[in-house]
């Protein structure tokens, strides 16, 4: 149970507090929370079943990362919007169906930030609508060269790589 909270930084991102739990033996402890909105993440199928991956400059990660269009929640907006809003902007598609994967916790040690994962299909082409920072190249790949890119280290991205898993998972027990 929270006690006591310190903000110590407010970003455009996320913020930081210095925050007082109590423990469940009774005991307190101070930890660095980062409070982030949270955010929402799209694995897009063609139809004939290849998936859209894109390769992203990241600066905290040292350069460009293979991933699944994904974005920060904006105020008021639900997981199924901004992953409608990503998919336009991030690689030039809208979604005819989304289905919810799962979710995730990608850092539970130190942010609150959720990611709501989907799938999505019945893809209509439309152009792309990149912010200003960034910097994107679409990839277009079968479902198992992404499975066999994760285990060979070259997707390291955690909500790409649940995402991926669960959609297959979905796929073998459909009998796909």
């Amino acid at each position: 149970m929270k006690v006591q909270q310190k903000n110590i930084f407010e970003g455009r991102v996320l913020s930081l507090a210095l925050e007082t739990h109590q423990l469940p033996d009774g005991r307190s402890a101070e930890y660095e929370i980062i409070h982030h909105p949270g955010g929402a993440a799209v694995l897009p199928v063609l139809d004939d079943g290849r998936l859209v991956l894109i390769r992203q400059f990241r600066p905290a990660a040292g350069g460009m990362l293979l991933e699944v269009p994904a974005g920060r929640l904006e105020e008021g907006e639900s997981p199924e919007e901004c992953v409608r809003r990503e998919i336009v902007e991030e690689v030039g598609y809208r979604a005819g169906h989304l289905e919810k994967l799962g979710e995730m916790l990608p850092t539970v040690g130190f942010c609150t930030e959720k990611v709501c994962l989907f799938v999505a299909t019945g893809l209509t082409r439309t152009e792309q609508a990149l912010e200003d920072d960034e910097f994107i190249e679409i990839v277009i790949c079968e479902a198992e060269e992404a499975l066999a890119m994760v285990q060979r280290g070259e997707i390291l991205d955690g909500k790409t790589q649940l995402a991926l898993f669960l959609y297959a998972a979905g796929m073998r027990a459909a009998g796909s």
